[in-house]
């Protein structure tokens, strides 16, 4: 099947057997404090990401979390002072300013960390848990709050619109296989066991020069084919500047292929809807495209995910 084409769930399902079974030989199971691909992570590869620190330099990978409501951010984040009146402001004694803040952990705009009990999937979530555990009251197995203690590794961008010569790649593109081994040869950079890769297709840099779009009907995203390029590197985490999932999807019958094939399957954490306009110009500067990289997500007990702000050290 060439890349691009849609592709049947016969070829899906071939892929997604053959996706797992790798994660069953590479992956950590369920029950886990580290399940799925984060075994990948060990003090070694943290120590040797720590060495990956030239500058000193750090910058948010975060988008700012918005308030409006957007054609791609229907439902957006709720943020109001919950502090008394503004004449108390200016009166005289103690007085404290308060905030209250609620938000759609997985909409189309913020960024956020998907956590393994994200993704159901012909009833079960990611090393065969049943679905079940996922209740109204909270999930009660592979929620985020495995991730208290964070994600520490070394982060490695590969910029798919550098790599073709545009601005950003436009909603119904993907990106192929092939893109992520030409990236990284263009780059000079090489994805390892336990990394936290991070792709841009310039989502974030479209929505902010050309403004926002409906973008659960139409954007950019990985073709499902090139998750396979994760399985054989032992990526331990996935973060995207899009949803990570083309739209409309290509494969029949499966609109998130690649969060099946990521999150269920191979026990990926993925985050989406990332912001790397900060991070390009300072890895093209410094001729590097592998740094250290923090996430810490909120203690959120028995959550599905998590607004997550990671941070890059150059």
């Amino acid at each position: 099947m060439p890349d691009g084409r849609p592709q049947s769930r016969a070829a899906f399902d071939a892929l997604y057997e053959r996706l797992r079974q790798q994660a069953d030989a590479t992956g950590s199971p369920p029950p886990t404090d580290r399940p799925g691909q984060l075994a990948g992570i060990t003090p070694a590869t943290v120590l040797a990401a720590v060495a990956e620190v030239r500058l000193g330099l750090t910058v948010s990978l975060s988008s700012p979390i918005g308030t409006d409501v957007t054609s791609d951010d229907p439902h957006p984040a709720g943020h109001r002072l919950t502090s008394g009146p503004e004449s108390e402001a200016s009166a005289t004694g103690l007085h404290f300013a308060t905030d209250h803040f609620a938000m759609n952990v997985h909409g189309d705009a913020d960024s956020h960390l998907d956590a393994l009990c994200h993704v159901v999937f012909d009833g079960t979530l990611y090393g065969g848990v049943p679905a079940s555990t996922v209740t109204a009251e909270g999930a009660t197995a592979l929620s985020v709050d495995l991730l208290h203690d964070g994600i520490v590794g070394r982060g490695v961008l590969l910029d798919i619109p550098r790599l073709r010569g545009v601005p950003w790649l436009e909603p119904g593109d993907h990106v192929t296989l092939e893109d992520l081994r030409a990236a990284e040869c263009s780059q000079g950079v090489r994805v390892r066991a336990g990394d936290i890769l991070l792709v841009r297709v310039g989502h974030r840099r479209r929505r902010e020069e050309a403004g926002p779009w409906d973008a659960s009907r139409s954007r950019a995203g990985l073709h499902p084919a090139a998750m396979e390029f994760l399985a054989e590197r032992r990526v331990a985490v996935l973060g995207g500047d899009g949803n990570n999932d083309t739209a409309p999807s290509l494969t029949e019958g499966v609109d998130f292929p690649v969060h099946v094939l990521g999150i269920h399957a191979l026990g990926l954490h993925f985050m989406d809807y990332l912001r790397f306009e900060d991070l390009v110009p300072l890895c093209e500067e410094a001729d590097r495209w592998s740094f250290l990289c923090v996430v810490a997500p909120l203690r959120l007990p028995a959550a599905t995910g998590s607004p997550v702000n990671p941070i890059a050290i150059l």
